[in-house]
């Protein structure tokens, strides 16, 4: 599998997630939204150490500016999920924990659309395949 379909995959799983999260709080299943939020900050601390570890700065080599741009606002994006998964874990009353994860779930659903919408054409038409079959081989063992 390559780099791409990697994390595109990764994407849909954690969108999957989301929308479980959603339905059980619609069914007002508090144990569930809290099974939920571990498997979701689980999933998405492995998505980031491999995105910011291995994928980016092979990005970054391609020397293109505007993919240089698009990571660096990826890993800003990368530190508010990580900051809000803290407050998340520390956060006391229902009503703040959802808000808090509602939060969380629009900033990495607009971070995957970027991704896939604005990067990753652009890095299919200025990387091969080989490479990145050699990097999404690279990510894998790393997950």
């Amino acid at each position: 599998m390559d780099a791409i379909t990697l994390l595109t995959t990764d994407h849909d799983e954690v969108r999957d997630l989301f929308e479980q999260f959603r339905t059980a709080e619609e069914a007002e299943d508090k144990a569930r939204m809290k099974e939920l939020q571990k498997e979701i900050f689980s999933e998405l601390e492995t998505h980031t150490r491999i995105e910011e570890d291995i994928f980016y700065p092979a990005v970054r080599d391609t020397d293109e500016e505007e993919l240089a741009e698009t990571v660096d606002e990826g890993v800003q994006e990368h530190h508010v999920v990580k900051v809000l998964m803290r407050e998340i874990e520390d956060v006391s009353g229902d009503d703040t924990f959802i808000a808090k994860m509602k939060v969380l779930m629009e900033n990495v659903e607009h971070h995957a659309e970027e991704e896939e919408t604005d990067m990753f054409p652009d890095l299919r038409k200025r990387m091969s395949q080989e490479r990145l079959d050699e990097l999404g081989a690279e990510m894998a063992a790393a997950k």
